[in-house]
């Protein structure tokens, strides 16, 4: 399968480009500088570019079979436009050349699963402490979801370095969260990955913790 990944150079990013390509998957990663990677690897492409130049999106995007996001924003206190208008050109470059999977790595507390935790907490990390990143994801999420595309939004809880266990809850149902929920980065590549080549989360926006 050949496989897009925007946000590559991240720490979740990573993990995911190394699990898709000792799958056996064709990675193409999009990053802004091309040394952010080294050349040669057995089925990884490398293209170097900005999220606000279409040719070049379009020269990583035409022919892939999955688009992938791990991207976000690298500010808890200012908007981040790069990411929001970057996510608008990447599903335009979608649309026109006719790839319609599309993965998008959000969080909890984005779009309706604000309303997963209780009020206290809801108002601590989703009003205040992480408004800004969640803002972003939730305009993300709209523009996603109005799109004509095979999406996923997947919204994993408070992310950490631990190694991939495999052990995690996912679904797309109203659920209640209570207390820290966290997952290891490791598990979240591992789940994206495995949306990559499912059909159970098409079009839904699922927690994962």
């Amino acid at each position: 399968m050949k496989l897009v990944i925007f946000g590559a150079s991240g720490q979740t990013g990573r993990l995911l480009v190394n699990q898709a390509l000792e799958s056996g998957h064709e990675v193409t990663v999009y990053v802004r500088r091309e040394g952010a990677f080294e050349t040669g690897r057995k089925g990884l492409t490398i293209v170097a570019g900005q999220l606000d130049d279409p040719a070049k999106l379009e020269q990583a995007i035409t022919g892939a079979d999955v688009c992938i996001s791990t991207l976000g924003g690298g500010s808890l206190s200012k908007r981040s436009p790069e990411l929001t208008t970057g996510i608008d050109r990447i599903v335009s470059v979608m649309e026109r050349a006719g790839v319609k999977r599309f993965i998008y790595m959000s969080s909890v507390g984005a779009g309706d699963s604000r309303y997963y935790m209780g009020p206290i907490i809801r108002l601590f990390i989703v009003g205040i402490f992480l408004r800004v990143p969640l803002a972003d994801h939730t305009f993300n999420e709209k523009r996603i979801a109005s799109s004509g595309l095979q999406w996923t939004i997947i919204r994993p809880g408070g992310l950490s370095n631990g190694s991939k266990t495999g052990k995690l809850r996912h679904g797309s149902d109203f659920t209640k969260i209570t207390g820290n929920i966290q997952i290891s980065r490791a598990d979240v590549a591992a789940f994206i990955l495995e949306q990559a080549l499912s059909t159970t989360y098409i079009n839904k926006a699922v927690w994962l913790f």
